[in-house]
């Protein structure tokens, strides 16, 4: 599939059904590696997949993989009917989701905290990936919720942030999320795959897992990095 019939599928905003349950498919995205899956994309043509640099995890140790549900919203200050409009949000999200927030490079409030995180895990939510802060971060921490972010803050949303909507195309960096993308995360940041291959992706970044354990056996074996090259190897 090249760039431009990607792009004309993903206009339609439809989630088109993948040859294994997105259980298994973000299961198994678990077990590789972002790395390996940014160089499959690479292949593919896609460079810009990789969410902004200090959009990391709260712990190292963290992974997260789901379906985006994704919120877009802005820096405002009106403060009615807030409460309801982020209760429906919560009750939309779904089993398997990783909830990604575009806060239009807010730099001031926290978009996530522990009460949000109890209510998302409830509903089966995997984790989040806020381009914004998070409060109360050692109860989201004591949760055990993979949660990526730029900032931590006091800072409530409320008089200060407010969404705009969710569910729908969103922007972080140079990266276009849709919903129902694949949602990617470890110690290296977060990478979004475009739905309508994520099963190829898939496969082709667990060959590169099982194909690195190969060249690592060669470099123990005392091989030069010129021979590691030339049997089919890189660095």
């Amino acid at each position: 599939m090249n760039l431009d019939q990607l792009k004309a599928n993903r206009s339609k905003r439809e989630l088109k059904p993948l040859p294994i349950s997105d259980k298994e498919l973000c299961e198994r995205f678990g077990q590789v590696f972002t790395a390996a899956v940014n160089d499959v994309l690479r292949e593919n043509g896609l460079l810009h997949q990789v969410l902004p640099s200090n959009i990391m995890p709260l712990k190292d140790e963290m992974v997260l993989c789901g379906v985006a549900f994704t919120v877009k919203g802005s820096k405002n200050l009106t403060l009615e009917s807030e409460m309801e409009q982020r209760a429906k949000m919560l009750e939309e999200i779904g089993d398997g989701s990783v909830v990604v927030w575009d806060t239009s490079e807010d730099d001031e409030s926290a978009q996530w905290g522990e009460v949000m995180t109890m209510a998302s895990k409830l509903r089966g939510c995997k984790g989040a990936v806020v381009d914004g802060g998070v409060r109360d971060t050692n109860k989201v921490l004591e949760l055990e919720f993979p949660l990526f972010c730029k900032y931590r803050t006091s800072n409530g949303m409320l008089g200060r942030f407010r969404m705009i909507d969710w569910q729908i195309p969103v922007m972080i960096g140079q990266v276009f999320i849709y919903p129902g993308d694949i949602i990617f995360g470890d110690i290296d940041g977060v990478i979004v795959i475009p739905r309508d291959m994520a099963y190829d992706v898939l496969l082709r970044s667990e060959y590169i897992k099982e194909n690195e354990k190969e060249i690592k056996q060669m470099v123990l074996d005392g091989l030069t990095p010129t021979e590691v090259v030339k049997k089919g190897g890189y660095f």
